[in-house]
C-alpha cells in the first residue's frame, strides 16, 4: 500500500509544466529546479505527486490482523490537497 499527496495545478505548475514541455520539445534536458519540482517525474494533469509513506506524516499502523497507514494531517505538507491511497501490483 502507498500514500502520495497531490498538489494541484497551480500557477507555479502551469510555469514549471510550460518549461518541461519546452525542453521535451527541444530534446533538451529540464533544469534540474523543473525536474526537482516535479520530483524527477514526468507531470502530471492531476498535479504535483508527492510520496507522502517516506515523508513524517505517515507512520504504519499495525494492530490486531491490521495494517495500514495513519496519516497526521497536522504534517501533511501545506499544498497537498489531496491524499491517495493506493495498492500496487
Amino acid at each position: 500500500m502507498h500514500v502520495i499527496g497531490i498538489a494541484p495545478p497551480d500557477d507555479q505548475w502551469k510555469r514549471m509544466r510550460a518549461v518541461w514541455d519546452a525542453c521535451e520539445e527541444a530534446n533538451v534536458q529540464a533544469p534540474d529546479e523543473v525536474v526537482e519540482f516535479f520530483n524527477g517525474r514526468e507531470p502530471e494533469e492531476s498535479g504535483v505527486r508527492i510520496d507522502l509513506d517516506q515523508h513524517d506524516c505517515v507512520s504504519k499502523y499495525n494492530a490486531e490482523m491490521k495494517d495500514g497507514f495513519e496519516v497526521d494531517l497536522r504534517k501533511v505538507p501545506a499544498n497537498v490537497q489531496i491524499i491517495r491511497f493506493y495498492n500496487s501490483y
